[in-house]
């Protein structure tokens, strides 16, 4: 072989692997990570506010969804899309489309942060508890202060600072609230109330016609996401009353999957609401059997519909 060949097969073989490390390059380029706090879900789609901005994230059925907790992470557990609401701490690797939009090849987050987004959802959220606790002790206090007039200088001091907790927490709940107030950001384009007997969670077969209604008329709108809320009466326990309501939801949520062919990625995750915003009162049965509930809503975010 000569000097002039073997040049030219070296110039080939130095070419390719220029072209390998630049190929490696690119693809090494369009994988991401980011961290943020979702702030809205959309359809298939959620939006999550990083340090960058406003990210939207698709999900797919490849993407994973994991809880990891313990120390470095250790310990996970196989979660599935729905678990991904408003106002989780997220952690998203994937790579981006030619939507600009980041699709997701794995989510995961803290099961302390979902309980925290959970319970905002639900009205009930940690900070809210502090405040009322809170409250209380000022009660208490003030009711001390008649009794131990020698303590009055030290009391009142304790009582002005009790009071300016007061005041920080409740900012801090109405700026949870404004950040996390789901509904104001959707339009509601249809609606289904599922009631139950006392003490029971299957679906009743009536509701069936409009369950599937629902589910028929939910993919002609635009980004449709389904919102599935349940409810107890005020009859037994907290404990309890919580735990029908959750299963309630559950049971509705695997209907609208399985037999109205929902995809889990256009489903929030199902509430449960327990005792709350109660619709009739609980002295009557006729009121309670209203109270007891699913209520399953098609919802559009606003930005979509342009409103």
């Amino acid at each position: 072989m000569n000097r002039r060949s073997t040049a030219r097969i070296a110039f080939v073989i130095t070419l390719s692997l220029a072209a390998l490390v630049l190929l490696c390059g690119v693809a090494v380029a369009q994988s991401a990570q980011i961290q943020g706090v979702i702030n809205g879900r959309s359809g298939a789609t959620m939006t999550v506010q990083s340090d960058a901005g406003n990210v939207v994230v698709l999900l797919t059925a490849d993407t994973t969804v994991e809880d990891v907790s313990g120390l470095f992470h250790a310990r996970k557990k196989q979660m599935g899309v729905t678990a991904l609401v408003p106002g989780l701490q997220v952690q998203v690797q994937g790579s981006y489309n030619a939507q600009n939009q980041m699709v997701a090849n794995t989510v995961k987050f803290n099961s302390k942060n979902l309980q925290t987004a959970t319970d905002i959802q639900a009205g009930v959220a940690p900070v809210e508890q502090q405040t009322q606790a809170q409250q209380q002790e000022l009660a208490q206090q003030q009711a001390k202060l008649q009794q131990q007039q020698a303590q009055l200088t030290a009391e009142q001091q304790q009582q002005a600072a009790d009071e300016a907790k007061i005041a920080a927490n409740k900012a801090a709940i109405a700026a949870v609230n404004k950040r996390f107030g789901e509904l104001g950001d959707y339009n509601i384009w249809d609606e289904v109330t599922v009631y139950f007997g006392n003490g029971q969670v299957k679906v009743d077969p009536q509701y069936f016609p409009k369950l599937q209604a629902l589910c028929k008329k939910a993919p002609t709108v635009t980004g449709y996401v389904i919102q599935v809320k349940g409810y107890a009466s005020a009859v037994g326990s907290a404990a309890l009353n919580q735990k029908l309501s959750q299963e309630r939801a559950a049971n509705v949520t695997e209907y609208l999957e399985q037999q109205g062919n929902i995809p889990l990625t256009n489903i929030l995750a199902p509430g449960a609401m327990g005792t709350s915003r109660q619709v009739a009162p609980d002295n009557t049965a006729e009121g309670q059997a209203e109270n007891r509930r699913v209520v399953v809503r098609i919802l559009q975010n606003k930005g979509i519909a342009g409103t």
